[in-house]
C-alpha cells in the first residue's frame, strides 16, 4: 500500500460498528495519486496525497 512522500499519511485501521453494536475490522486508505513533481529542480514522480497537493506543499513538474 502506498503512502504519502511528504506528510507520511497511510492506512488506518478501526471498527466498523454496526446499529446492534458488533464491530468488524476495517481499513481507511488515503486518496494518493502519483504525480511528476520538481524535487531539488529535477522532475521525478512521487506518491502524494490530495491534502498535500492541495495546500501547495508539492510544485507539481
Amino acid at each position: 500500500m502506498a503512502k504519502c512522500d511528504i506528510c507520511g499519511k497511510s492506512v488506518q485501521f478501526g471498527n466498523n460498528v454496526s446499529h446492534s453494536n458488533r464491530k468488524t475490522n476495517r481499513i481507511w486508505k488515503p486518496n494518493i495519486k502519483r504525480v511528476k513533481c520538481k524535487v531539488n529542480g529535477a522532475p521525478r514522480r512521487l506518491h502524494v496525497c490530495t491534502n498535500c497537493l492541495k495546500s501547495g506543499k508539492v510544485e507539481r513538474a
